[in-house]
């Protein structure tokens, strides 16, 4: 199956609100994630990525780097990542992690990290297979 993995533009918005909200499993407002998406995809510290089959958008990932002390560097975190059904276990998503890893070292990011439910086997596992370790708990405080 051949995959093209490129910068996401403004014209992927709808495949990725619904990749969004699919995600989530539920509806955001639309005019305020296309007004959010819009500007994310500018900031050069945002890099957000679109798996392309025959110019059909059928996954996504975004990652944001930021530089933290406790690190002393940059560290690159993958926000987003979605495959649509179909095409899970094709290799969509190890072809956006490999680029996702590409470009974060490249912009000098000293790690990669990837945040997930606990529910979310599968994806723990997809994650494990690419090499990342499972080495922190995140704890979460809701408003």
């Amino acid at each position: 199956m051949v995959i093209d993995i490129r910068k996401a533009k403004p014209e992927d918005f709808e495949s990725v609100y619904q990749f969004v909200c699919e995600l989530q499993t539920r509806v955001f407002d639309k005019a305020i994630l296309k007004r959010l998406y819009l500007e994310n995809i500018l900031k050069k510290d945002n890099l957000y990525l679109v798996a392309v089959r025959n110019e059909l958008p059928i996954g996504y990932l975004s990652c944001h780097i930021q530089i933290l002390l406790h690190h002393a560097g940059k560290v690159a975190e993958i926000q987003e990542m979605f495959v649509l059904p179909g095409f899970r276990s094709h290799g969509v998503g190890q072809q956006l992690i490999e680029e996702i890893k590409r470009l974060t070292k490249k912009e000098g990011a000293l790690q990669l990290e990837v945040t997930t439910r606990a529910i979310r086997e599968k994806a723990i596992a997809f994650y494990q297979r690419e090499s990342f370790e499972d080495s922190h708990k995140k704890l979460v405080y809701y408003f």
